[in-house]
């Protein structure tokens, strides 16, 4: 039952899902947490974050476009959203802003899970926050042979020469074993959500399809290589992953594999069912 002691987390997107909703309410209910979880979207993002300080909210999770614009208004930026300049989690101790970043630890464990070669080529479509989440995770894993794409030139040129690699203005004529879109193609609601992330040719070139978009998890990207034979790594693998590392930064509690899984099932099923209306 909400009361006065009851701790507010929440998120801040461009387009509010309710998978973190329903993970983390689920997993409050199940492990009786006075806690209650809720979707904002804003387009001032300065006073939304000062209002994350002003009324005690506890946690805050920041997905795009506000992963790089929130970071000015934060006290501290902890050494992993530090280096690759980008925020996904806010913790709020006493009136104080910790910034975190749980993406890259979410890419990192995919890429470790499904054993990629460190040796094969990779194309990363995107150039935002969580472009650069996805950067440093394969930098780090090892991976030397990684390009990036992106339409805007400049913050793709950026984020290439960040991390010393190779910047492609166009993906014509380009082909990769792992092909991984950090943009918002194939995301519900997005103008281009029925679009490939990258061309034909060069998924039925690849080996592997990753694709960070959640909503829905089986993207037009995800699809098309599925029916061309390819591994593929959803977004639906992300979220979880990353919101799971949240939860225990606001809590101070993991979840036990199993009641994450039920926790994952329980916001996939009831997420779709909202996309559906």
């Amino acid at each position: 039952m909400i009361n006065k002691d009851t701790q507010l987390c929440m998120s801040l997107s461009g387009r509010p899902g309710n998978f973190g909703t329903r993970f983390h309410n689920y997993l409050y209910e199940k492990l009786g947490l006075n806690f209650i979880y809720k979707a904002f979207t804003t387009t001032d993002i300065e006073h939304a974050v000062k209002g994350v300080r002003a009324l005690g909210v506890r946690g805050c999770a920041v997905s795009m476009p506000f992963k790089e614009s929130c970071m000015p208004f934060l006290d501290e930026i902890t050494p992993s959203a530090a280096a690759i300049e980008s925020v996904n989690t806010i913790v709020n101790n006493s009136g104080r802003l910790t910034a975190y970043n749980t993406d890259y630890i979410a890419i990192a464990k995919l890429i470790a899970k499904y054993q990629l070669d460190p040796t094969a080529c990779v194309i990363v479509h995107g150039s935002g926050g969580m472009a650069k989440a996805v950067v440093a995770a394969f930098k780090n894993a090892g991976f030397e042979q990684v390009k990036v794409f992106a339409r805007n030139a400049q913050t793709g040129s950026y984020l290439a020469d960040l991390y010393g690699l190779e910047y492609i203005n166009s993906l014509e004529n380009q082909q990769a074993e792992i092909l991984v879109n950090v943009t918002p193609i194939g995301m519900a609601g997005a103008k281009e959500a029925d679009e490939l992330a990258f061309p034909a040719a060069m998924i039925e070139a690849a080996q592997v399809a990753f694709d960070v978009v959640a909503q829905p998890a089986d993207t037009s990207f995800i699809r098309y290589a599925t029916q061309h034979g390819k591994r593929t790594i959803s977004g639906a693998e992300v979220i979880v992953l990353q919101a799971v590392e949240q939860f225990e930064l606001y809590t101070g509690l993991r979840p036990n594999d199993t009641l994450i899984a039920e926790a994952a099932a329980f916001a996939r099923s009831q997420s779709s069912e909202s996309n559906k209306r």
